[in-house]
């Protein structure tokens, strides 16, 4: 059997570097000529191409180097999605695999489940399911459209496979496997937990010249922002600002690895005087999985628009006020048992929520099968389906 693995961004690595784990484990135990050995392929995008945002991902988490790297780059989501197709159709024609297996909701996830199928071969999605009901974001797109053409879906939690039935997907092509990101949090917590904070901060800190707080355990908060609704609005994203470093002058460090797209706009709105005028509010490079993961383990709490970290922190247990109006992983909000809280870009609801999270204890949960054994599952489903 050959297997072609499709990443394109950081979001992807967290999650393909389990599959290729239990991958290679399979191999190693094969003891029969009746099980079929695996020939694994990993492809690259290239759509996150910074090293940076790419290359440390890829160290830190023990996953090989890209068999195949297509140099997409960057592009409107138009330009991506076309040239991704172009390219990895002739890696398809000249590998013939008999699986290609996509995850998450980026761009390549979308056009590598369209060109296999365009090329008849059968495609896994590892984390099926996830909906926000919000159509102006291009990952919803991606997410529907990914669903629709799989062969196997392979879903995270139980809404996840709700969505699916209701939007008339057979039952034959859906298996729950629990949550792939949680196996890397897992394989990779220890490791993480040897990290100091003063470390973290001395390496990363974006403007070298500044001083550095003393950051203590649970005495700090982290902020990432990237998504356009947050930072693309010279109004919005002002008052956001704002609301940060008035909270920081009140004695709670903020952490803030900054996203590049978000820290151009910070440029063009004339906001870093006041962000550099803040002195409780540090500005880090974007950091790898193990330094995110450590900020994570002793935050107060975490303010976010990103996916992932709102699984991790229900995991965790950090308390976690989400920066949208809704969120394809409502598994991770506080009426489902988790960590998170909707607050949108609303500074009143902000404070309203942020205040009452300060206040909360540390409450780790785990939803069912987030075990650390998604991937086994995942490439069980893959093996045994006919």
């Amino acid at each position: 059997m050959k297997i072609i693995s499709v990443v394109g961004a950081r979001p992807n690595f967290m999650k393909i570097a389990p599959f290729i784990k239990a991958i290679n484990k399979y191999n190693a135990k094969l003891t029969t000529h009746h099980s079929p050995l695996i020939t694994h392929l990993l492809v690259h995008t290239g759509q996150h191409y910074d090293d940076q945002m790419s290359n440390a991902f890829f160290q830190q988490l023990g996953i090989p180097q890209a068999d195949i790297n297509l140099g997409i780059g960057s592009g409107t989501h138009a330009e991506q999605v076309g040239r991704t197709m172009i390219e990895f159709e002739k890696v398809i024609q000249s590998e013939k695999p008999d699986w290609v297996v996509v995850v998450g909701d980026v761009n390549a996830t979308l056009a590598c489940s369209v060109t296999a199928k365009k090329e008849l071969i059968k495609c896994c999605h590892i984390e099926a399911g996830l909906r926000s009901g919000d159509m102006s974001m291009p990952e919803e797109i991606n997410r529907l459209v990914t669903d629709r053409l799989s062969d196997l879906l392979l879903t995270p939690d139980r809404l996840s496979i709700e969505n699916l039935l209701k939007e008339g997907v057979q039952e034959s092509r859906i298996r729950f496997v629990g949550n792939i990101m949680i196996d890397t949090l897992e394989q990779q917590v220890e490791i993480s937990r040897k990290l100091t904070l003063a470390n973290v901060l001395k390496d990363n800190i974006l403007d070298k010249g500044l001083s550095i707080p003393n950051v203590e355990e649970e005495k700090f908060g982290v902020l990432t922002l990237h998504r356009p609704s947050n930072v693309d609005n010279k109004g919005i994203l002002t008052n956001l600002i704002d609301f940060v470093c008035t909270k920081c002058n009140h004695g709670l460090v903020v952490i803030w690895p900054i996203h590049p797209r978000t820290y151009k706009r910070l440029g063009e709105f004339n906001l870093l005087d006041s962000i550099n005028a803040t002195p409780n509010l540090v500005l880090t490079q974007p950091l790898g999985y193990l330094e995110m993961l450590r900020l994570n383990m002793g935050a107060k709490i975490m303010l976010t628009d990103s996916g992932g970290l709102q699984e991790e922190c229900t995991v965790l247990g950090t308390p976690c006020l989400t920066m949208r109006w809704n969120t394809e992983r409502p598994i991770t909000l506080t009426e489902h048992g988790g960590a998170s809280v909707l607050v949108g870009n609303n500074i009143e609801r902000i404070t309203k929520e942020f205040e009452i999270a300060l206040a909360k204890k540390r409450t780790p949960h785990r939803p069912e099968l987030w075990d650390g054994h998604a991937a086994e599952r995942c490439l069980k489903a893959i093996v045994e389906y006919r």
